[in-house]
């Protein structure tokens, strides 16, 4: 696949990019071998392979849903410098 000037010059401007004259010849190249590289990815035989989230099949180790730590809100409220029914006080800062 190749692309002409004009072409390219429409996609650097539709992405605001400034190209000076003489990397327009280059830069037409490298796109035409990136999408040569997909579409030869495209023509791949992957009927066979199965779908997968990771490529390593890792899994998510999962521990059971249980409350590790005990009720500390009486522990914790009576280290704040100031508490009112079991909310902390803080400073106003926003007037």
């Amino acid at each position: 696949m190749s692309f002409d000037a004009d072409h390219l010059r429409r996609c650097a401007r539709l992405a605001r990019l400034a190209l000076a004259d003489d990397e327009i010849a280059p830069l037409g190249t490298a796109i035409a071998r990136m999408l040569d590289r997909v579409g030869e990815l495209q023509d791949a035989a992957v009927d066979a392979v199965e779908p997968m989230a990771h490529p390593l099949g890792l899994a998510l180790a999962a521990r059971p849903d249980a409350v590790t730590e005990g009720d500390a809100r009486e522990a914790l409220l009576a280290l704040a410098p100031e508490a009112r029914m079991d909310l902390y006080l803080v400073p106003k800062v926003i007037e």
